[in-house]
């Protein structure tokens, strides 16, 4: 326990010499003559006053644990951090300079502010501040300019370079200019200056010839002889122009003159009746449409000469550089190439999609020509093989060369005379090249007349187009106008017969073609649609339609998909929300189904048409039992859909194996089902043979299979197991590469701090530096604007006591006089009361 402030009084007191040993009468009074002595002893009565008091001096709340060794003194007054009686009086001191002023001025209008020299400079004594007003009277007083030349007093010396400008009388009297001229600068010569004379001559006195303008200055202009002047330069301005006006339009009447000249040289001819007037020689040499040869004649040269020209200009011609072609023709190595970079850039983007991953088109962003879209729908090549539509079909069949139902020209049979389309067809040479297969409006009416006889020639594939000619055997009409509803189209082709109907169909996507109206997308986006319900139309009729027609129709859906996507993709969303609702799938749907599978990509992780395909028929099989043959049929189709759709992405779908299982176990199948069933199983199996629970997955099918007695099935997909299981290998854990501890070289600090942090990275120790600062700062305004707070209310406080110390003795001064007069006023009505009872 530390000892109580009265033993460290007295143990301080007797440190510093104050108290001790009583001293004897002799001693105290030697002790007393000693000034020094009384000195010294006020001295360390204070220190030890202060020492004894706990508010002056800031130490450290908890002194440090271990000292460690260093230079600085270890002693009690090095350990003092501040003191703040002394810090808390001068902040104070300093806000009532400061603060008590601009707290005295706020809300104030008006005042009066002093203005006068050094009068709140505290740093100038008084004498400082009469000086500086002193010299600012005088400098008043005197007037005129420092920097004015014409100043008698010489205060300043003109220098430059260093040296001092001097100037003689003789050297300004001689003026190495002419006065006149300057001052009438916009005027010419003798005329200016005969104007200034004349004017000093009207203004009252005669010039002297010596031109002294000392002895007679110019007087002011009036506002008259100001405008007259300003008349005068304006009309002078207006008759240069003028003036150059009339010289351009001479200069141009004689070169038009000669126009005619320069023209007929232009053309290689010259004028007759110039070359009649003219020499001979002088006509060659203009006549620039005559034969070199014969200029050279005429000139009077030698044929020898002549030719020996000629032959050193061919040989200068051999060495000038040819032209080189703007774009090369490929060779056939360059567009394989080409088309090899195509395919495997849409085999990249293929897969990008499949994975969900965004692609990137420059060309799709960029917007189009709908000119240049009709003609890029002939670049796109045909992807229908890729889809399943790469059968045979012969009839309908397209032949060798022709990539899509795009490429096909007009025959003369197309154009009928009622037809409000003017298709420009025909040769556009006499051997017969081949016709423009963009079918643009030609913008020439007489350019029908081109038109070709008619022909009964076949119709072939000439460079890749197929030729629609007329068709001898068919009573097929050439002009058909455009359905835009599916009621419309069935009105249309009531007469069509259903074999004749994709023939019919590509008629009328000829005739109405988007690059030779306007209106004619609308109404080939209609016509898409209303084929897309045409499909599903013709596969719901009894009998129903021929699987070749339906396919050729669907491969016209496909071609009109480039141009019109977005119109036929919702058309076909419409029909999947039907099968939604109804969750019974007739033959239209299916052939809707089947539609979306060979026109739109199946890979891709999200489509916004296959997607709601493919789930619908996972959604069938799987809620789905077969309950009759009809079930059994339409469940091999849908899963031979399903098979078809993930042919590329190979995504597992367990509805399939589901229903597939159940099928073989059900009474009402027979050998055809049986047989699609089993060729959906070893589909499935090729394509999820890589899965790795490709043994769970088709394990419980052998059993179905062998009960259906499908034997080399069974035989199969048990070799396929096998070779599964031997390929799988257990999970084991990724056999990575021992690393070595991580081993730092130590860093050594010459002059080491522990009380300060090394961080390596400089900028992170700079910002740390810098938020350390910020913080500091601001914790120090903090700190200061709570003290200007406190130091404000306490001034208010102080102002409002003052206030009211004032307010009361002004209260009790005023009531004392009340009090007063009140007292005189009663004694001298007791003193009036009793002198008239006296008088009584």
């Amino acid at each position: 326990m530390p000892p109580s402030q009265l033993k460290r009084l007295k143990a301080s007191l007797r440190d510093q010499g104050i108290t001790g040993p009583q001293k004897s009468k002799k001693q105290k009074n030697s002790q007393s003559k000693n000034a020094d002595q009384h000195a010294k002893k006020a001295a360390a009565l204070a220190s030890i006053r202060e020492s004894f008091n706990p508010f002056e001096f800031k130490h450290l709340a908890r002194p440090k644990k271990h000292d460690y060794v260093s230079n600085k003194p270890q002693d009690a007054k090095s350990r003092i951090l501040g003191r703040p009686g002394v810090t808390k009086s001068q902040g104070e001191e300093t806000r009532r300079k400061t603060l008590l002023p601009e707290l005295s001025k706020k809300n104030k209008v008006g005042g009066i502010m002093d203005r006068r020299i050094g009068e709140d400079d505290p740093t100038m004594s008084l004498e400082d501040r009469m000086m500086a007003r002193f010299e600012r009277e005088q400098q008043h007083k005197r007037g005129g300019n420092m920097f004015d030349l014409e100043d008698d007093v010489d205060q300043f010396d003109l220098t430059h370079g260093g040296q001092a400008l001097q100037f003689d009388e003789d050297d300004l009297g001689e003026e190495d200019y002419d006065a006149a001229s300057v001052s009438g600068s916009d005027e010419d010569g003798e005329d200016g200056f005969l104007k200034q004379k004349k004017r000093r001559r009207e203004s009252g006195g005669e010039e002297d010839d010596d031109g002294d303008a000392e002895e007679q200055p110019e007087r002011k202009k009036s506002k008259a002889e100001v405008m007259k002047e300003v008349i005068a330069k304006s009309k002078l301005h207006k008759y240069e122009r003028q003036q150059l006006k009339e010289d351009d339009d001479d200069l141009r009447e004689e070169l038009d003159k000669d126009l005619n000249d320069v023209l007929a040289a232009l053309r290689g001819h010259m004028n007759k009746q110039t070359a009649a007037v003219e020499p001979p020689k002088e006509a060659v040499k203009s006549d620039f449409g005559i034969n070199p040869d014969r200029a050279l004649l005429l000139e009077g040269r030698a044929r020898e000469d002549a030719d020996k020209e000629y032959d050193a200009r061919v040989r200068k011609m051999l060495y000038d550089q040819r032209s080189k072609p703007t774009e090369r023709t490929k060779t056939e190595e360059e567009k394989a190439k080409e088309e090899v970079e195509k395919l495997r850039s849409l085999e990249e983007k293929r897969m990008r999609r499949m994975k969900g991953e965004p692609t990137s088109d420059d060309e799709d962003s960029e917007p189009k020509n709908p000119q240049d879209e009709v003609e890029d729908m002939d670049i796109i090549p045909d992807d229908a093989a890729e889809f399943g539509l790469g059968a045979s079909i012969e009839q309908y069949s397209r032949p060798d060369g022709v990539d899509d139902e795009d490429d096909f020209l007009l025959d003369d049979d197309l154009i009928a005379s009622d037809s409000e389309a003017d298709l420009a067809s025909g040769d556009d040479s006499e051997d017969g090249s081949e016709v423009d297969d963009t079918m643009a409006v030609d913008e020439e009416d007489d350019f029908l007349e081109s038109v070709r006889p008619e022909t009964t020639k076949q119709s072939k594939a000439v460079n890749g187009v197929l030729t629609v000619g007329p068709d001898t055997s068919s009573k097929l009409a050439y002009t058909y106008a455009c359905p835009r509803s599916h009621e419309e189209l069935l009105k249309v082709f009531k007469s069509v017969s259903i074999t004749d109907l994709p023939t019919a169909v590509q008629r009328v996507r000829a005739l109405y073609h988007a690059g030779l109206h306007a209106e004619n997308k609308d109404k080939l986006a209609d016509f898409a649609c209303a084929l897309v319900d045409h499909i599903s139309y013709l596969s719901n009729q009894t009998p129903a339609a021929p699987l070749v027609v339906v396919d050729s129709v669907i491969r016209h859906i496909h071609s009109l998909s480039r141009s019109y996507p977005v119109a036929i993709a919702t058309r076909f969303r419409e029909h999947l929300k039907q099968l939604h609702a109804s969750n019974d799938p007739t033959p239209g749907d299916l052939t809707i189904l089947t539609a979306i599978g060979s026109i739109y990509p199946t890979s891709d992780h999200f489509h916004q048409v296959v997607t709601p395909a493919i789930t619908l028929m996972a959604r069938w099989l799987g809620l789905t039992s077969p309950a009759s043959t009809k079930d059994l049929a339409t469940g091999a189709f849908i899963g031979a859909l399903c098979l078809q759709y993930q042919r590329l992405s190979k995504r597992y779908i367990p509805e399939l194996i589901r229903y597939t299982t159940l099928c073989l176990k059900s009474p009402h199948t027979n050998s055809t089902l049986v047989k699609s069933h089993t060729q959906n199983i070893l589909t499935a199996a090729t394509l999820w043979s890589n899965t790795p629970s490709f043994i769970e997955i088709f394990t419980p099918v052998l059993t179905p299979l062998l009960a259906a007695s499908q034997k080399a099935t069974h035989h199969r997909l048990t070799i396929l197991l096998q070779a599964s299981r031997q390929a799988r290998r257990p999970q084991i854990l990724h056999n990575h590469r021992a690393l070595p501890i991580k081993s730092n070289i130590p860093k050594f600090e010459e002059s080491f701090d522990p009380t300060k942090h090394y961080d390596p990275d400089k900028d992170r120790a700079e910002a740390a530096k810098l938020r350390k600062e910020y913080k500091r700062e601001k914790k120090g305004a903090m700190r200061e604007l709570r003290k200007d707070a406190n130091f404000i209310a306490r001034e208010k406080l102080r102002e409002k006591k003052e206030k009211d110390r004032k307010y009361e003795a002004k209260e009790r001064r005023i009531i004392a006089e009340i009090q007063g007069e009140g007292a005189r006023d009663r004694n001298d009505y007791e003193r009036e009361k009793k002198k008239r009872k006296s008088s009584k």
